[in-house]
C-alpha cells in the first residue's frame, strides 16, 4: 500500500538559538498543548481560518546557528534576563526544545561580518570555506532535514542578527555565481547564502532580517526561474510599525510633518550586534526610508538604535513628531513605545511561516507582495501604509480562501 502524503512541513531558522526562535518554540509547544492562546497571531483570526493553513501539530522546525548555547538555556534567559516567559511555560516546551535541539546544524559565518563572527563558538560554525562550500553544506542540512522527517515542504526563515550592508550587487548572477569561489571577491552576504541554498533545496524563504537575503534583483531573479516563492525583508513589530500607522493619519488630515525623531534601546543579542556601527547602519536605513513614501515628501528625521545590556529582551522607543497645522501653528505629538522584542516577533514569524507555505500550496512564486505589512522593507510594494498593506493581505485571504 502507497505511502499518504505527509502533512508535516518543515521551519528551518537561520538563528534557531536566538531569542525569536526560541520564543517560537516556547509558544509553539503551548499553542499545540492548547495552554496558551493564539493572541499575535495574525492567522489565529478570520479570515485565514478558511485557508486551510498548516496545523501547528505537523510543524517540524530545525535549524542553522553558530553558537554552542543550549535551546533551553536560550530560552530560559527570557525569563531570568526579560521576565518575559513564564518557567512554568519554559518547563513544558523542555521536550520540544530537547527534539528540536537534536535538529540544529552548525551555521556559517563567511561574509557576515566581524561582530557576528565574534559570536561564533559552534564547531563546524568557524570552517574556513568559500562562499559555494558554505551555500553547499546548507543546502544538504536543509536537503536532509527534508527527508528524515518527511517534510511535505520546507519553509527557512532567517531570523539570525543583522549583518552589516553588503557592497553594490551584480544586476545578473551571472557575473556573481563565478564570484562564489572567492570569498574576499564575492558580493554576497550570509543572508544572501543562505537564501541560494533554500533555493536550491526546494524550499520557500523568508527573510525577518534587515539583511540583505533575498533582496538584490539579481537573486530574485533566480527564486523566480528556480519557481521559488519568497518575502522580506525585515519584520516590522514596534515603532516602524506605529510610524505605518500613524503616518497616514498626518497625510489624510493635510498636516505638515516637520520632523520626526525616533530613539530607541534594548538589550538582546541583536542590540549587542547593533552596537557595532556597520551593523547598525542596515537597520536604520530600513526604519526610516517609509515616512517620505506615506508622506510625499521627506520631514527631517532622526533614528538613534543604542544597546543597553540590562534591558534584556524590552525594548523602548521613544519618538517626537513636529508638525504644523492650520495658521502655521506648530504642535507636537510625542509617544513611548515598549515591548518584548521576541514576543512582539515570534508570532508574526509564525504566521509567515504559515502563509508562505499556503502561497507554495497554491503555486506561488517569486516575491509574495501581499505579505508588505509584515516588513519595514517589503520587497515588491511601495506603499508603506499599513491600512493600504492589510488590505493586499485580506484580498489574498479572500481569493484563497476554500
Amino acid at each position: 500500500m502507497p505511502d499518504m502524503p505527509s502533512t508535516r512541513v518543515g521551519l528551518w531558522l537561520i538563528g534557531a538559538k536566538g531569542g525569536v526562535a526560541t520564543t517560537l518554540l516556547a509558544g509553539l509547544a503551548g499553542l499545540r498543548a492548547g495552554t496558551v492562546p493564539p493572541v499575535g497571531l495574525v492567522t489565529a483570526r478570520e479570515p485565514f481560518a478558511r485557508l486551510g493553513l498548516v496545523d501547528f501539530s505537523d510543524i517540524v522546525v530545525g535549524g542553522h546557528d553558530i553558537r554552542i548555547g543550549s535551546l533551553a538555556a536560550e530560552a530560559r534567559r527570557m525569563w531570568t534576563e526579560s521576565r518575559a516567559i513564564t518557567p512554568e511555560l519554559l518547563d513544558a516546551a523542555g521536550p520540544l526544545l530537547a527534539e528540536v535541539e537534536e535538529r540544529v546544524r552548525p551555521g556559517t559565518i563567511v561574509a557576515a561580518g566581524d561582530r557576528i563572527a565574534s559570536l561564533a563558538d559552534l564547531p563546524g560554525a568557524v570552517l574556513v570555506e568559500t562562499p559555494r562550500q558554505a551555500m553547499a553544506r546548507a543546502r544538504r542540512d536543509i536537503e536532509e532535514f527534508a527527508a528524515t522527517e518527511r517534510l511535505r515542504h520546507v519553509v527557512v526563515v532567517n531570523v539570525a542578527s543583522t549583518e552589516p550592508p553588503p557592497p553594490p550587487m551584480p544586476r545578473e548572477f551571472a557575473e556573481i555565481e563565478p564570484l562564489l569561489d572567492d570569498a574576499t571577491r564575492c558580493p554576497l552576504p550570509t543572508s544572501s547564502l543562505y537564501f541560494l541554498a533554500a533555493v536550491e533545496a526546494g524550499a520557500s524563504y523568508v527573510n525577518f532580517t534587515p539583511s540583505a537575503g533575498s533582496t538584490p534583483e539579481a537573486l530574485q531573479r533566480v527564486a523566480l526561474d528556480r519557481g521559488i516563492a519568497h518575502a522580506g525583508c525585515d519584520g516590522k513589530t514596534g515603532e516602524t510599525l506605529l510610524k505605518s500607522v500613524l503616518a497616514p493619519m498626518f497625510a489624510a488630515r493635510n498636516l505638515e510633518v516637520m520632523s520626526w525623531v525616533g530613539h530607541n534601546i534594548f538589550g538582546n543579542m541583536d542590540g549587542k550586534v547593533l552596537d557595532d556601527p556597520r551593523n547598525k547602519s542596515a537597520k536604520v536605513r530600513s526604519k526610516d526610508h517609509l515616512l517620505a513614501g506615506i508622506l510625499g515628501y521627506p520631514p527631517q528625521t532622526h533614528v538613534s538604535i543604542e544597546y543597553i545590556r540590562s534591558l534584556g529582551d524590552w525594548k523602548t522607543a521613544w519618538d517626537h513628531v513636529h508638525f504644523r497645522g492650520f495658521l502655521g501653528t506648530p504642535m507636537t505629538l510625542q509617544f513611548t513605545w515598549q515591548g518584548c522584542d521576541s514576543i512582539l516577533a515570534a508570532p508574526l514569524v509564525l504566521d509567515l511561516f504559515r502563509l508562505v507555505e499556503r502561497a507554495h500550496r497554491a503555486g506561488e512564486v517569486g516575491v509574495l507582495e501581499w505579505l508588505a505589512c509584515f516588513f519595514k522593507s517589503p520587497l515588491g510594494v511601495s506603499d508603506q501604509d499599513f491600512g493600504r498593506q492589510v488590505a493586499l493581505l485580506h484580498d489574498w485571504a479572500a481569493a484563497r480562501a476554500t
